[in-house]
């Protein structure tokens, strides 16, 4: 069944229709901001969820995330709906779009990578092994501009799963190139890689060990390697995401930005217990979508966002 929300306070090209609240929520103070539109509040779009994960926005502005525990993604329209897009999902997590449109989605049921034809709903397994092993469980995911996939394997022991333990001896970070299935590890020196993003010109990766409370920022070579490992900021974080002045958004009590250069310049207190994931969506890419354990959240920004995360 689908349900519309509608809510007040934020422009009608980014949520698509009038305004109406959905839940009152206690009053931030954004007016000295430089990234939140003026005016603007965090809005509860839905707490229908039981834990809310991996928004990933299509060309349109759509936002498509995951309610792992319930095994379905999620799609909030640009004209304000919600509706069920798949249901199973292979206990999706992590989200991100390609450049032809595929929704790929870290299935963590079986340890796989799926691409989504959203028109057809046709899912097609892109990789499950590392090394002839099984992966811990692909996380989060970014698509480079030139198709390959960077993501994210850290180990979660899952109430679903029916295997073992880690048969990998670390938990990495892989690239994979576009049309292939061969894994390289890129990174392997972390506790525990979680959220992961890529600048638009494909040049910088950005990766954060949650366990370390740490996040790293990557110099992406031509062939897709990386170097220059750099520490971006003291904080380790679940999900991420970039806008288009280059400020980076982490995730875990709420949303902390960062700037460029690493020195912090908001944060946003979100009502729930976790801060999962992020992303700017809606018609003009200037919503802030963030999925916080049993709910969705809105926020209207000046900035707007650089691509599918």
């Amino acid at each position: 069944m689908s349900h519309r929300f509608i809510l007040r306070h934020l422009v009608p090209t980014v949520f698509g229709l009038a305004a109406l609240l959905v839940a009152p929520l206690s009053a931030q103070d954004f007016s000295a901001s430089t990234i939140v539109a003026p005016g603007a509040q965090l809005e509860k779009i839905s707490g229908e969820f039981s834990f809310t994960e991996g928004p990933a926005a299509d060309a349109k502005g759509n936002i498509f995330f995951t309610d792992q525990p319930n095994d379905r993604i999620m799609v909030w329209t640009v004209d304000g709906k919600m509706e069920t897009f798949m249901k199973p999902a292979g206990r999706s997590n992590g989200l991100c779009f390609d450049g032809e449109g595929k929704l790929i989605a870290c299935a963590d049921e079986k340890n796989e990578m799926w691409s989504i034809d959203v028109k057809t709903k046709k899912t097609t397994v892109l990789f499950s092994t590392y090394g002839g092993k099984l992966l811990n469980a692909p996380n989060d995911v970014w698509v480079h501009p030139d198709g390959a996939l960077y993501f994210s394997d850290p180990f979660y022991k899952r109430d679903w799963w029916k295997r073992g333990p880690s048969e990998q001896d670390v938990q990495g970070v892989y690239r994979v190139a576009k049309g292939s299935d061969k894994l390289v590890r890129v990174i392997g020196d972390l506790q525990q890689p979680n959220g992961i993003i890529g600048s638009p010109d494909g040049k910088l990766l950005y990766v954060t060990d949650i366990k370390g409370k740490k996040t790293y920022r990557y110099d992406i070579a031509a062939d897709g390697s990386l170097s220059g490992k750099k520490l971006h900021c003291d904080m380790g974080s679940d999900g991420m995401t970039l806008d288009d002045q280059g400020n980076l958004y982490l995730t875990n009590k709420g949303v902390t930005v960062f700037d460029p250069s690493g020195k912090q310049i908001q944060h946003i207190e979100v009502p729930e217990g976790w801060t999962a994931n992020i992303c700017f969506g809606g018609a003009d890419k200037k919503l802030l979508f963030i999925t916080a354990s049993k709910g969705v959240y809105g926020l209207k920004m000046k900035v707007g966002g650089v691509g599918s995360q």
